[in-house]
């Protein structure tokens, strides 16, 4: 009589015992998933140990073997069907849903594996395929979709993609940028434009830095000053960008500064300028050489020395420029297989006459460069007063800017 009571108020209690029945259910299913997540994590470990493949082990790292014990479940839910027979179609259904989005997301967790294998090979800098994967993932999740809703429904897939034939404008628009971005990846990737680790400056979107992602949508750009700049990829086909990789490649980044000389510091060279360059050991040799080139040209047209303007002379000017390439020439950091000159720019009243130095650096580290530049113009600006030379130097007053 003690236990009759509770036994006829469970029978009778049918909400009770459909709510007892979904929770065991549950319960099972989710026992059923952690001992076979336990199973095929510890298999796939020991499996792993024994291979010298890097597969299994991204794999484990990805998840895709936990992901996988979420099909598990399914017999146990199958079997609970016997406990709901007015329901069984529609759970039937539900199951085989369930089942659908568990490959899914097994299958996007094996191409995430597959993406992190890749980048393990150098060949991934230069092709990267992470936006040829997020296309993919983006296709079985459309299909995946339409596969759940037309198992929900109990109705052939084909009909509902007929359906969406109708919706292909609409999709169209939905997806615009997504499309324009696959087009630009493999412009990238054919042309070979962009790859990861790549210095880029893209003004328009204020982007200069190094390339940290090339995805499917976007391309992320880590800038100097260590903020991000998200960029859309089809933007990489409509706006211009500079890449420095191959300068980077080349062995030599360029130095392309100009010294701006008073004009009217510039005058022939006396015997007491000559006699004091010649104790330069990077003039010393041009200076003999080209004093008796001058001297024989002279002789030969009878030049009259009464005039400085009568034939050949060296001047202040040409003999600093000239050193400035012999001290570029003998300069451990200067690439000598690269451009290497020194000239003269077309001379401006208000700018002085600009010296320009065009070489390159054997270093192509920003800092390292900047430093081996730096150091360069320092030597050569103080060098101008042993040539007689002054750098040009705007006159406040003549400015309109500037007091008395």
């Amino acid at each position: 009589m003690t236990f009759s009571t509770p036994i006829v108020i469970i029978e009778n209690n049918h909400l009770f015992d459909v709510s007892a029945k979904i929770g065991l259910l549950l319960l099972a299913a989710l026992i059923a998933y952690g001992v076979a997540k336990l199973l095929l994590v510890r298999a796939a470990h020991a499996f792993a140990q024994r291979t010298k493949s890097k597969l299994d082990d991204i794999l484990m790292e990805q998840g895709v073997f936990s992901r996988a014990a979420l099909l598990a479940p399914a017999p146990v839910f199958f079997w609970g069907l016997e406990f709901f027979p007015q329901l069984k179609d529609i759970l039937h259904n539900a199951i085989y849903a369930y089942m659908a989005i568990a490959v899914i997301l097994v299958m996007t967790k094996v191409l995430d594996g597959l993406v992190a294998l890749y980048q393990t090979f150098d060949v991934s800098n230069r092709r990267p395929i992470k936006g040829y994967v997020q296309l993919i993932k983006l296709f079985i999740y459309i299909l995946g979709g339409i596969a759940v809703v037309s198992i929900l429904l109990g109705k052939s897939p084909w009909g509902l993609l007929s359906g969406i034939g109708a919706m292909t404008a609409v999709l169209m628009l939905v997806f615009r940028d997504t499309i324009l971005s696959v087009v630009a990846g493999i412009q990238i990737s054919a042309n070979d434009l962009l790859h990861k680790g790549d210095w880029i400056e893209m003004s328009s979107m204020g982007a200069d830095g190094d390339v940290v992602d090339v995805a499917l949508n976007t391309v992320k750009v880590q800038n100097w000053d260590m903020t991000i700049t998200a960029i859309p990829t089809y933007k990489f086909l409509d706006t211009s960008f500079k890449n420095w990789r191959n300068m980077s490649e080349s062995g030599g980044r360029r130095i392309k500064r100009s010294i701006k000389i008073d004009q009217s510091s510039i005058r022939f060279a006396d015997e007491a300028l000559i006699e004091r360059l010649s104790k330069v050991q990077h003039l010393a040799p041009y200076i003999e050489t080209r004093q008796a080139e001058i001297d024989t040209a002279n002789k030969a047209t009878g030049v009259d020395p009464a005039s400085r303007l009568n034939g050949r002379r060296l001047t202040n000017i040409g003999l600093f420029r000239r050193y400035a390439v012999e001290y570029l020439r003998a300069h451990p950091e200067i690439n000598q297989s690269m451009t290497l000159l020194v000239r003269q720019l077309n001379p401006e009243a208000s700018q002085g006459l600009p010296l320009e130095i065009y070489c390159f650096t054997t270093r192509t580290e920003w800092n390292a460069h900047e430093g081996i530049q730096s150091d360069i113009m320092d030597h050569l600006l103080a060098a101008l007063p042993e040539f007689d030379l002054k750098a040009y130097q705007r006159n406040a007053l003549v400015d309109g800017r500037g007091t008395a």
